[in-house]
C-alpha cells in the first residue's frame, strides 16, 4: 500500500519495538567495546564491562532522547529509514555537542581566551559529527528491526 506521493507505509508492533531497542543497544555496546579496546588494550573483562555499559547507556539514551522525537515522527507518519537515520544523527549530534560544550555554553565553564574557546567548539563539532554517524547507524538498525512495510 502506498501513501500520497508514492511513499511507502510502515508499521511497527510493540514486540518489534522492544527487539529494536535491544538491537540498537547491541550496536552501541559494540561501539563502546571497540573504544575500550582501543583505549586500554584487549582485556576481556574490560571489553565485557564496556560492552554492557554501552548497551545500557545506548538503550537509555534511545528511550530518553530519541523516543520522544520518534513518537512525533511516527504520529506524523514519517516512518521511513531516512527519518530514522536523521533522528539518530541529530539526536546523537546534539547530545554529544551539548555534553562537550558545557550545555552549549549555558553552564559555567573554565575561563578561556576566545581562541581556545573557538578551538574547543571546533573540536566538539568534529567529535560530535563522528558520533552522529554512530547514532545514525543505531537509528537505522532500530528502524530495520522495528518496522515492516504495510501491504
Amino acid at each position: 500500500m502506498a501513501l500520497e506521493g508514492g511513499l511507502r507505509a510502515y508499521e511497527a508492533s510493540l514486540d518489534r519495538a522492544g527487539l529494536a531497542l535491544g538491537a540498537g543497544g547491541l550496536v552501541g555496546g559494540a561501539f563502546a567495546a571497540v573504544l575500550v579496546g582501543v583505549g586500554s588494550g584487549i582485556a576481556v573483562v574490560g571489553l565485557i564491562v564496556g560492552f554492557v555499559i554501552g548497551v545500557l547507556i545506548t538503550m537509555m539514551a534511545a528511550i530518553a532522547i530519541g523516543g520522544p522525537v520518534w513518537i512525533l515522527c511516527h504520529a506524523l507518519e514519517l516512518r521511513g529509514p531516512g527519518t530514522a537515520v536523521a533522528v539518530g544523527a541529530l539526536a546523537g549530534f546534539a547530545l554529544f555537542l551539548g555534553g562537550q560544550t558545557y550545555g552549549f555554553g549555558l553552564f559555567d565553564m573554565p575561563v578561556t581566551d576566545p581562541q581556545t574557546l573557538l578551538f574547543r567548539w571546533m573540536s566538539a563539532v568534529a567529535t560530535s559529527l563522528v558520533l552522529a554517524l554512530v547514532s545514525a547507524l543505531i537509528g537505522w538498525t532500530m528502524w530495520r528491526v522495528a518496522y515492516r512495510r504495510v501491504g
